[in-house]
């Protein structure tokens, strides 16, 4: 059974996202696979790219066969170097900002109004007086 290492695309159209995937050679793109082991979405600035390393290395080694594309993000990651036996292999994958928390200006009023509580008394009221014709 030949086994390759490739992309498996999801998300919907103009805004792909893909599991990198192990799967025999011979099965459809997105069809059954026999191990994720990472993802990369290209559509984010900069592009997310998570290999689990150990799994690739180990797929590497039994004789799986990277595309081109997944040779390229496991260059990028530093999983190819390792395999090829440089122990020094870096990942060069940017790596986004962290994102800074919302703080409320305490000098500015809130928009959004409180909710007006209904008031309960009214109902009863009104279905009081229609118990006591029915009594009549």
């Amino acid at each position: 059974m030949a086994v390759k290492i490739r992309l498996k695309r999801l998300g919907k159209i103009r805004a792909p996202y893909y599991r990198i995937v192990v799967a025999d050679s011979r099965t459809k793109r997105d069809g059954r696979v026999i191990e994720e082991i990472g993802k990369y979405h290209p559509t984010e600035e900069p592009s997310f790219i998570e290999v689990d390393s150990d799994r690739a290395q180990y797929w590497l080694g039994v004789g799986a066969q990277p595309t081109e594309q997944v040779r390229a993000l496991l260059k990028l990651t530093g999983d190819w170097g390792r395999f090829q036996g440089d122990e020094n292999a870096v990942s060069t994958v940017k790596t986004a900002p962290e994102k800074v928390p919302f703080e409320v200006d305490s000098s500015k009023k809130s928009v959004v109004q409180p909710k007006a509580e209904k008031k309960a008394d009214e109902p009863a009221e009104a279905s009081e007086p229609a118990a006591e014709t029915d009594a009549e």
